[in-house]
């Protein structure tokens, strides 16, 4: 027996972008979609707020969206209509080394090549070669990698030639190029996919978003990453659904009983989406889900800083984005640390300058800056000397800019965000195996094996980042299933 979306109560637990999207998605087909969300806020990693000092807006998690703009999701619905806009800094991102040099890259892909031939012109090619393809076909291949790893492509040149690059580790890619500045520019950004850069795959998060950074930039959401949330929740309240805060759920049955909902969807780790099911889970699946992994974690440090980080390299003062870490021996002996479980000697480090691009967050002078640094998953130490003495190194003098300083310990991370098990802000380890199979191996990741319960989270396809497309994706196929009568 089919049913129709209209009619259907629906119940998302948790309001991280996969959730606000997965509940958008549900309410403009004609669904009843209540959100409970644990939290006194929403966002989940979305979340802004003025951490340092008063005025200062600093973004929890997520502060750099080079996959939400105009994709399957965000394409959909009118969230500039509520109140989202994008902003980009001059250069999309930066890799400074300590002796002041560095490279770049910039929102033309043919300008960024043109800066990296004054490096060494082989490179250059190189970088255009590695490039050049999936930019020039970007819709394509972005339609291709928003969905689950299985599926039957309608682009299958386009995602073959990303493909076999994907599959190449980072750290073979980087032995293409000749200058060590441009394969730390390379290594950074695929150090975004929190592995060591000799497995297998580590190219795929750095192909991703080093393609969309020559396509769509890497833009900031305008006054913080709680617009781009707002902005969900005020379409999903235009199609009538509702928000609940500092609610926690516990019991899938508790749940159902209290609501009636014909179709829940879960914006939480595995983990956490095992012990609401329960016993309603299969076994196989319930096992699968508790021992989902969490290897990486994040440490946060947050700056209010006069005049912004005085960096050596002078192109990084324009970058919204700057990795801090190092040549690329550094970078693969750091990720080779961390996934060893030790903390690094020289950590990687993500500096967020938001303000670059949106100048507003900032007042008198001092902006907000947001960095956190790779640390193994569930640290519990205080990283912050070992953090600044790396800025520092990169840019002499900052310590004597600094006006207020706030820290995050992974702990800290799980306690305002539950999906960050550990401080693992991917919501699992993002290696070959999770990242392929997934929390259910198969054509869909996201049935829990609980008939019209999914998983929405960032744990499902297409993995990690503030786009949407999780729970735009699990969305789909709970309404796919209630046509077909399975759900």
């Amino acid at each position: 027996m089919t049913r129709s979306a209209a009619g259907t109560t629906a119940v998302v637990v948790g309001s991280g972008p996969g959730g606000l999207a997965a509940a958008v998605t549900l309410a403009a087909a004609g669904c009843d979609v209540t959100v409970v969300e644990a939290a006194e806020t929403v966002g989940g990693g979305l979340r802004s707020a003025e951490l340092t000092l008063p005025g200062l807006v600093h973004d929890h998690c997520a502060g750099f969206h080079p996959l939400a703009v105009d994709n399957a999701f965000t394409g959909s619905h009118d969230l500039a209509g509520h109140g989202l806009a994008w902003a980009r800094a001059p250069i999309e991102m930066a890799h400074p080394l300590t002796d002041g040099t560095g490279a770049v890259v910039e929102r033309d892909l043919a300008t960024t090549v043109a800066g990296l031939d004054t490096l060494s012109p082989r490179d250059a090619r190189t970088w255009r070669r590695l490039f050049g393809p999936a930019a020039d076909r970007w819709d394509a291949v972005r339609a291709e990698i928003g969905r689950p790893v299985v599926h039957l492509p309608r682009h299958p040149l386009a995602l073959a030639s990303f493909g076999a690059r994907a599959a190449a580790p980072a750290a073979l890619v980087a032995r293409a190029f000749e200058d060590r500045r441009v394969a730390a520019l390379w290594l950074g950004i695929a150090a975004h996919g929190f592995r060591p850069p000799s497995e297998p795959f580590t190219s795929a998060a750095g192909l991703a978003l080093g393609t969309a950074a020559h396509v769509t930039g890497w833009p900031v959401a305008v006054g913080g990453s709680q617009r781009y949330a707002d902005a969900m929740v005020g379409v999903l309240r235009s199609h009538g659904g509702r928000v609940e805060t500092g609610q926690r759920v516990t019991s899938l049955a508790e749940l159902r009983a209290a609501t009636g909902a014909d179709l829940v969807l879960l914006d939480t780790s595995p983990r956490d989406a095992a012990r609401i099911l329960g016993d309603a889970q299969p076994d196989r699946l319930r096992r699968r889900y508790a021992g989902w992994r969490h290897l990486v974690g994040a440490f946060g440090v947050s700056l209010a800083v006069e005049g912004g980080i005085p960096w050596a390299h002078e192109p990084s003062r324009r970058s919204a984005v700057v990795h801090v870490g190092g040549a690329p021996d550094v970078l693969a002996a750091s990720a080779r640390a961390v996934r060893a479980g030790r903390v690094p000697e020289h950590p990687f480090v993500l500096v967020g300058q938001q303000a670059v691009a949106d100048p507003a967050r900032g007042r008198d002078g001092v902006v907000p800056v947001d960095a956190y640094a790779h640390v193994p998953a569930g640290f519990d130490g205080d990283l912050t000397a070992l953090v600044m003495a790396e800025l520092e190194a990169h840019a002499p003098g900052l310590r004597e800019r600094v006006r207020a300083l706030v820290t995050r310990t992974p702990a800290e991370t799980e306690r305002d965000g539950i999906n960050f098990v550990d401080g693992d802000i991917s919501t699992g380890a993002v290696d070959a195996r999770q990242l392929l199979l997934g929390p259910r191996p198969g054509r869909s990741p996201y049935p829990t094996g609980v008939p019209g319960v999914y998983l929405c989270s960032a744990a499902t396809a297409p993995g990690p980042g503030a786009h949407g497309l999780t729970g735009y994706g699990a969305a789909r196929r709970a309404l796919t299933d209630l046509a077909g009568g399975r759900a």
